[in-house]
């Protein structure tokens, strides 16, 4: 049954998948750089800093930017004892993902937004880089994305909201 959030719902995922997807060319630009680091580091006994650096600031990007992809897919870590028993049906497998993001993911995010936010402004500020010689300016990126991926995992949290309502509507109007 259709209901009126579906287009709300579709425009958020399309968004989250777009996201995840745009993350996901991150993961092979860290595989080859992290082959090209080694091969200098070990073929030609040449290091960098700044390559170092470049590698854990996109493993931190994958991470924090891939975390709404993964909800939006559901793959996250879920203690499953209960969720996925054969005693739950789906009525209450929607009000338990419902209460757990209403409970947990909204206030857990907005706590992280809320206390980075003051970090990341102040990276901005003063222009924050690397604090080691050789390394990478611009590290004010990174703790900027701290604020984007919560706030894209809190509105992946609003569609899966609007699914498990249109769920639990459905199933209790019948």
């Amino acid at each position: 049954m259709k209901t009126r959030f579906e287009p709300f719902i579709s425009v958020i995922e399309n968004f989250i998948d777009l996201t995840g997807r745009a993350v996901s060319w991150l993961i092979l630009a860290m595989v080859l750089l992290i082959c090209y680091d080694v091969a200098m580091r070990y073929l030609f006994n040449y290091g960098s800093v700044a390559l170092q650096e470049l590698e854990w600031h996109l493993f931190a990007l994958v991470f924090l930017l891939g975390g709404a992809y993964t909800l939006r897919h559901d793959a996250h870590v879920r203690v499953d004892i209960f969720y996925q028993s054969r005693f739950v049906s789906d009525l209450g497998r929607a009000w338990i993902s419902l209460l757990g993001t209403v409970i947990f993911l909204f206030p857990f995010c907005m706590m992280i937004v809320l206390t980075a936010w003051p970090f990341a402004e102040n990276a901005f500020y003063y222009n924050e880089g690397s604090p080691d010689p050789g390394g990478l300016p611009y590290r004010f990126i990174l703790k900027g994305a701290i604020l984007v991926a919560f706030a894209l995992i809190m509105l992946q949290g609003i569609a899966d909201i609007l699914k498990n309502l249109k769920i639990i509507c459905n199933k209790e109007s019948k």
